[in-house]
């Protein structure tokens, strides 16, 4: 081969070379500052309450201390896009939730990121499911009850929810589509007033975080009717899933997770992975989380990644046919 063919290949390796050797040192070296986990929500929520929970851990395992930032605003996405525009780098994550991340970018049509190609996962955290509560003041003791009522009354079924676009609401209307039936959606400014007046028989049932109802699924002011997920909650063993009563394909919850921006390197990502999966199986954060009634998600790095690509895409037919819209 002539010499002036044998250059630039001999260039390329190099460079190649020189970039794999950057890339493996970036990832020994890493963390060598604070990391900062972005919490798009005020002070004291649940989500911020989650970042709270894992970041000590982490901080001790990475040799770096993991600072929890609160940046609030426009339904989460001040907070999510600032971290989708930062450098790929690890030092900048979110503690994203499906509000963020597969609710709110679905629903919005100016939203100015797509979870699915500006956000990476690092890992899951925890899964709430929703439950389907009829008041106890109603005739609806059970899903069977439910069902038959939601296909022949001629006035639909008034289900609360915690807001327009909610989780609760997107599940409801889920619901009503792989039934073939009309409800009525009452949206509230939160869980709350919301449940005051299914408790008190204003509303004839509810769509609810399990960890929010709880209290009044124990105390017998609502009867839990079926629940989310694959398998029933500890929290909730007698309660039939969905899917167990027939409704398919019906595993909507609300859940946790770390995420960086795309493009952040495969071995600094490994180790924010590794860093968050023994922070969750560390005693102390297990009972942290089993106090707050939520469970931890037992999913890798990347069935975490399907499970959330494909939640944004089913919450945007789910909008497209229910025609549910969140303006900024």
């Amino acid at each position: 081969m002539k010499l002036s063919r044998l250059l630039p290949s001999l260039a390329l390796s190099v460079c190649a070379l020189a970039l794999a050797t950057g890339t493996q040192a970036q990832a020994q070296d890493f963390p060598k500052q604070p990391i900062k986990l972005v919490v798009p929500w005020a002070p004291g929520g649940n989500v911020d309450i989650t970042a709270r929970a894992v970041a000590p851990s982490m901080s001790e395992i990475l040799g770096q201390q993991v600072i929890v930032e609160n940046k609030p605003g426009a339904g989460g996405f001040i907070g999510s896009t600032g971290v989708v525009k930062s450098t790929p780098d690890g030092y900048t994550l979110l503690l994203g939730s499906s509000g963020s991340i597969s609710i709110a970018p679905a629903l919005t049509p100016t939203s100015p990121y797509n979870p699915v190609t500006d956000l990476v996962a690092i890992g899951p955290i925890h899964a709430v499911p929703i439950v389907l509560s009829a008041s106890a003041k109603g005739s609806m003791k059970n899903f069977a009850d439910f069902a038959a009522r939601a296909k022949t009354d001629k006035n639909p079924i008034s289900v609360g929810s915690a807001g327009n676009g909610s989780t609760q609401h997107l599940a409801l209307e889920l619901l009503a589509l792989k039934m073939g039936v009309k409800l009525n959606h009452i949206p509230y400014k939160g869980s709350g007033p919301a449940l005051v007046d299914v408790i008190g028989g204003q509303v004839d049932t509810m769509m609810d975080q399990l960890t929010a109802s709880l209290q009044h699924i124990k105390s017998g002011a609502l009867i839990p009717l079926a629940q989310t997920g694959k398998t029933r909650s500890p929290l909730l063993p007698n309660v039939p899933t969905f899917e167990e009563l027939g409704v398919k394909d019906f595993d909507m919850m609300t859940y946790t997770g770390i995420f960086g921006p795309k493009g952040m390197p495969q071995p600094v990502m490994d180790k924010l992975t590794k860093a968050l999966k023994e922070t969750l199986e560390r005693d102390s954060v297990k009972e942290r989380f089993a106090g707050l009634g939520v469970e931890i998600i037992p999913l890798d790095r990347a069935a975490f990644q399907e499970y959330v690509n494909k939640d944004y895409n089913t919450n945007k037919e789910i909008g497209k046919a229910a025609n549910i819209v969140i303006n900024q």
